[in-house]
């Protein structure tokens, strides 16, 4: 009996010791096998539970489209009560220090942000829209300009019963927005939410809004088990109509003057 206990004791103690020491880039690839490639950490540095790597979108498997920020990502994983906090700071493009919270239960796994950091007017991450050039069509093509902006109010994700439900909001505003494509600069504003579904546990609502400008965007879908459903249109302002007519062509299926689009 003795033994075992001994035995068992120098197992947990590897385990142990094999999780403390694990690199940096075991996070990499569990990244990029959750998204299939699109989100990767390069050149990473350190191990999983104080690393750094370069953020890069890329087009998936077999693709050689691909996009990087300019600065590392630092991230640091440690306990904080009964789970795990992870704190992200990147020069380019995190407000500050980023903190997520990683809850585990059983048969459940929660992630959530603090509360102050899901305020009405805070925003955690700025993106160069450039950067989406790296997930290939249409992206690459449009080659856009302007700035990507992240924000959340009382969000948080829940793993429960095999499928993933979501609390509060996340709003991504594209600022100033241009492309290659078009001679009026800039294109306008937008707003994507990704908002829960009240009522409807695991379902997300989808919205696209004009927030101003020439090109105007608009559109509404769902996110259910991983399925995404999504109906919008484009348009140009009267005035913008011919200037615009290129970009309408590749956003969508044109209809007159309207430009649709649908995915799912």
């Amino acid at each position: 009996m003795s033994r075992a206990w001994m035995l068992g004791g120098a197992a947990c103690g590897a385990l142990l010791a094999l999780l403390s020491q694990a690199p940096a880039s075991w996070l990499a690839q569990g990244l990029a096998r959750a998204s299939q490639g699109h989100l990767q950490l390069a050149e990473t540095r350190g191990s999983i539970w104080n690393g750094s790597g370069l953020l890069v979108l890329g087009g998936g498997r077999d693709s050689r489209d691909a996009s990087v920020l300019p600065d590392r990502l630092e991230w640091r994983l440690g306990l904080q009560g009964l789970g795990l906090e992870l704190r992200a700071r990147q020069a380019c493009c995190l407000n500050g220090e980023l903190r997520l919270r990683l809850e585990p239960g059983l048969g459940r796994f929660r992630l959530s942000l603090p509360a102050a950091a899901t305020g009405q007017d805070a925003w955690l991450a700025r993106f160069p829209a450039a950067w989406l050039g790296g997930l290939g069509t249409p992206w690459n093509t449009l080659q856009l300009s302007g700035n990507l902006r992240l924000s959340a109010r009382d969000f948080g994700l829940e793993w429960a019963q095999g499928r993933w439900q979501q609390q509060g909001q996340l709003d991504l505003d594209f600022v100033n927005l241009g492309s290659r494509l078009a001679t009026v600069a800039p294109l306008g504003s937008y707003r994507f939410s990704l908002a829960a579904e009240p009522g409807l546990a695991g379902v997300a609502a989808l919205r696209l809004s004009t927030l101003e400008g020439a090109l105007l965007l608009s559109g509404q879908g769902s996110l259910s088990n991983a399925r995404l459903r999504f109906q919008g249109e484009a348009s140009a302002a009267p005035e913008r109509e011919a200037a615009l007519n290129n970009l309408l062509n590749i956003i969508g299926r044109r209809q007159g003057a309207r430009s649709l689009i649908s995915i799912g």
